[in-house]
């Protein structure tokens, strides 16, 4: 009798509401499955906590950590708070897949006193240096100021805040949409397949 794979668990933080596609693509086939943490109680979190407090999620819990635009809305001192709890709730083995803006990018258009072109067209409208810098201000004019962006990252500072965090592997790279993403394990080997 063959025993049927247990699934590998992902820890969606800053999840927001629940959308099939917002889970990056790594984590959606049958051999995953998705747990939603969020700060806000109307999205409808599985766990209901702050990324810089996720005391009801177990140590070495999870084989991964999904983390989508979530870094830049936190006040600096905060930061290294969420990237331990990050290593925390993972297993040895496990990894974290961070995205965030990318300042260095976004500096080049402000630099060039482009600060208010649309640099990126979304569902929601167009997107300017502006809103990567401080957050989307059609959200924030609406009174949701979750959306709010406090810090920001370039490769190095964001591959810096990881290893300071106790993360043993660490890679960084940028997007050509004004994304930095980071892949990070505790114990410098991962189950992630490139």
């Amino acid at each position: 009798m063959h025993n049927k794979p247990s699934l590998k668990t992902v820890l969606h933080v800053g999840c927001g509401v629940h959308t099939p596609g917002k889970l990056h693509e790594t984590f959606r086939s049958p051999d995953w499955r998705e747990v939603r943490l969020d700060i806000n109680p109307a999205v409808n979190p599985d766990i209901l906590a702050s990324i810089t407090d996720m005391r009801d999620v177990a140590d070495a819990s999870f084989e991964a950590l999904y983390s989508s635009h979530n870094l830049e809305h936190l006040h600096p001192h905060e930061v290294p708070l969420a990237l331990g709890e990050f290593k925390r709730v993972l297993k040895p083995y496990g990894f974290a897949l961070i995205t965030l803006p990318d300042l260095q990018q976004v500096a080049r258009y402000i630099a060039e006193d482009k600060a208010e072109e649309a640099i990126l067209m979304t569902n929601k409208g167009p997107i300017t240096p502006l809103d990567v810098l401080y957050g989307f201000r059609p959200f924030l004019a609406n009174g949701n100021l979750f959306m709010a962006h406090n810090f920001g990252f370039t490769t190095s500072t964001l591959r810096a805040a990881l290893m300071d965090a106790g993360f043993a592997s660490v890679a960084v790279e940028a997007d050509n949409e004004f994304n930095l993403w980071a892949t990070a394990s505790p114990t410098g080997s991962s189950e992630k397949q490139s």
